[in-house]
């Protein structure tokens, strides 16, 4: 993609309204300010700390709302996929896959998702150092797929932290593919007590000036009307009507520093 875009939408899919809700928001904002969307929800959470946790409606009534809101709104779709058999299965309904950051060294879930031919955006692990993560760009490129995206979500700090390097984003395009920064995972608290993840949305912002300050492609926002109602993550999305400011002030700075 050659102009700023964006990845959006709910953590996961939880009901059958929320998602069009959500794109319909999301895509106004975005061909107002001449921004590439993508609308990204997960059809099943499967990294859940605790075991009682929300992972999802079902899988193929996830996968087909998200296939409609990207057929009704004319947008692409990215959802995650987590084991090697699930890019084949979920590769008729989106037109990208997502490898979470946990999984970003599974070999056999990057072969899987390059042969599909599918945009593939690897998230880095948390324990991966920018540099490392050219072995999962050649995985998937291995299979012939050139279409790998990085992104940038932040770096375990002790137990229940994440720090964001600002030097990564400039690290992680020297392997010659567009990169995202994940601006709501990396604010997140992990490894909380009470086994649900925590964090401060009030750094959003912040790190997603930061990114666009020092080279990010795209820009990675999960996005919720009533976060704190959210069946996942709700400690980490962005506000819905808190998007647009945002992304004005991303487009200035990207502007500033061309």
């Amino acid at each position: 993609m050659s102009k700023t875009f964006l990845i959006a939408g709910p953590c996961a899919i939880e009901d059958k309204e929320l998602p069009f809700f959500i794109a319909e928001k999301v895509k106004g904002i975005c061909d107002r300010l001449g921004i590439e969307y993508i609308f990204k929800g997960s059809y099943r959470k499967a990294n859940r700390s605790r075991l009682d946790s929300f992972t999802g409606i079902g899988d193929e009534k996830a996968l087909k709302i998200i296939q409609a809101v990207g057929e009704k709104f004319g947008v692409e779709t990215i959802t995650d996929v987590h084991e090697s058999y699930e890019p084949a299965k979920v590769a008729p309904y989106v037109n990208h896959l997502q490898i979470p950051a946990f999984l970003c060294r599974q070999t056999d879930l990057l072969l899987a998702a390059g042969k599909t031919g599918l945009g593939v955006n690897i998230k880095k692990g948390q324990f991966v150092s920018p540099d490392s993560m050219v072995f999962a760009v050649e995985k998937v490129k291995s299979t012939g797929n050139q279409k790998v995206w990085l992104t940038e979500r932040g770096f375990s700090f002790g137990y229940s932290d994440l720090v964001v390097d600002a030097t990564a984003i400039h690290k992680l395009a020297e392997h010659g593919v567009p990169v995202v920064m994940d601006c709501t995972h990396s604010v997140q608290k992990p490894n909380q007590t009470a086994g649900v993840t925590g964090g401060d949305p009030s750094l959003i912002e912040t790190i997603a000036l930061s990114a666009a300050a020092t080279g990010a492609s795209g820009f990675f926002f999960e996005v919720h009307p009533d976060p704190k109602s959210a069946k996942s993550d709700p400690h980490t999305m962005l506000q819905l009507d808190k998007l647009e400011p945002i992304l004005e002030k991303i487009l200035k700075v990207k502007q500033a520093v061309s």
